[in-house]
């Protein structure tokens, strides 16, 4: 081929390939920034009551956080079995939502608080493939959807219709997996989520190995490529934004648990448990603003 002919060829393919790329860029939604988050302040956890999870909770109007711990599950359901209760969250409306989980069986628990105080069940039948434990839940900003979490190496988050906020709810009826968060990065014994805008999950990861993101206990972001819709999955991209603090008089293993986004003061909170003894004595909520 003559010189001038590859010219001309070459500057067409290359104008091409800048057509196609631009049109590809232009059709994908842009990548969120990962977020900077730096340690503001700490509040003991108590080891009772507040070891599992906590949610800060809008209504009724000056409420103070809700907690979980080992102490906080009633007698009245401790024994019918469900013996562990995981990180709660709260809708804007007031509903407040604790995931429970049992020994054996075939099922998993939601118990809800409606903003006048009174209390109903939701049970959860398992799916195909789907893990026994029941680590938290996270409600979506428009309070249809509920995402709840799996222990153990994972690569998704279920989606269920949040129950007694979505009106497709019964405590009566089976609550079930509509679609599911399909994430691009495994993740480890993430023990709670919480959404800080519409398709933005924080996460706290109890991951003791560190393989999957170079540390231990690790702070991550999940983006979400559409906000829950229940009627299709979404994809996640995970980041690891930063190991979660493991200060403590005691040495040993840390335990990272709940997590929760206060959208009013823009602060996040983690529950750290300590080692060994200090499980009693310097345990804590850390508390986070965007740097």
């Amino acid at each position: 081929m003559p010189l001038r002919v590859r010219q001309r060829c070459h500057a067409a393919l290359t104008a091409v390939l800048a057509l196609a790329s631009a049109a590809v860029l232009s059709a994908a939604p842009p990548a969120a920034a990962a977020d900077t988050w730096n340690e503001v302040g700490s509040d003991r956890a108590d080891p009772l009551t507040e070891s599992q999870g906590l949610a800060s909770v809008e209504v009724p109007a000056g409420s103070p956080n809700h907690y979980t711990g080992i102490g906080t599950i009633p007698l009245s359901v401790r024994s019918r079995g469900w013996n562990h209760v995981g990180d709660p969250d709260a809708s804007y409306d007031g509903h407040i939502v604790e995931p429970y989980q049992a020994d054996s069986g075939n099922a998993k628990m939601y118990r809800v608080q409606a903003p006048d105080g009174s209390w109903s069940e939701y049970v959860h039948t398992l799916g195909s493939g789907e893990a026994l434990n029941n680590s938290w839940v996270a409600i979506s900003p428009d309070g249809q959807w509920m995402l709840s979490g799996e222990y153990g190496t994972m690569n998704r988050f279920l989606v269920l219709p949040t129950p007694g906020v979505n009106g497709t709810t019964s405590p009566s009826a089976d609550l079930p997996q509509v679609s599911t968060v399909v994430l691009d990065h495994a993740v480890r014994d993430v023990q709670g989520c919480d959404f800080s805008g519409p398709t933005t999950l924080l996460c706290s990861s109890d991951d003791p190995d560190g393989s999957l993101f170079g540390m231990t206990k690790p702070l991550l972001q999940v983006d979400l490529s559409a906000a829950p819709n229940g009627s299709s999955d979404v994809s996640g991209h995970v980041t690891a934004l930063r190991q979660l603090p493991l200060r403590s008089s005691c040495s040993g293993t840390f335990e990272a648990e709940g997590i929760d986004y206060d959208r009013r003061s823009g602060t996040l909170r983690v529950i750290v448990v300590s080692p060994g003894f200090c499980v009693l004595t310097d345990s804590k909520t850390y508390r986070f603003t965007r740097g």
